[in-house]
């Protein structure tokens, strides 16, 4: 999917690369490869104030409205927010299925059973001392908000892959 606009000031471009994370072309045409929109105000105004941020966090762009973005652009950006806007909480892990990577994920959310699948061990992750966010290859996250709140047997699986 590819999508190009002009804000009042840049013309961006966004698109979709071949392992699914989203990159932004800017109006100096330099390339920000696994940009994660974030909305500032979400809950006051959701149609306004979207950073793209890189890996590290640090805002790249900054836009003011989504008004301002081509149809194109607005639903790329929409998709992606949706699917960081969904984190279902993993309250058990049932089973992971393999040693090696890709593997399939068993789990019980705060949303019900689940079955995913993680690609590689980089997309299970430690973000803080407890917490855990899992990237399945459909980049949907789920969650551990407190690991120490699992089962010993959840655990155990999650801290082969931390």
């Amino acid at each position: 999917m590819n999508a190009e606009t002009t804000t009042p000031m840049r013309t961006i471009d966004l698109d979709l690369d071949d392992w699914g994370r989203l990159v932004l072309t800017d109006a100096d045409g330099k390339e920000h490869a696994g940009v994660e929109p974030v909305r500032a105000f979400p809950l006051t105004d959701p149609g306004r104030w979207i950073s793209l941020c890189d890996s590290h966090g640090r805002e790249v762009l900054c836009v003011e409205t989504l008004d301002d973005l081509a149809p194109p652009v607005r639903q790329v950006l929409e998709e992606e927010l949706a699917l960081r806007e969904f984190v279902p909480v993993i309250r058990r892990i049932v089973r992971v299925s393999g040693e090696i990577s890709p593997t399939d994920w068993d789990v019980e959310t705060d949303r019900g059973m689940t079955r995913f699948t993680v690609d590689t061990e980089d997309d299970v992750r430690r973000i803080s001392g407890h917490r855990v966010l899992i990237t399945d290859s459909r980049k949907l996250r789920y969650q551990v908000p407190d690991t120490r709140t699992l089962d010993a047997g959840s655990r155990h699986i999650l801290e082969r892959y931390l």
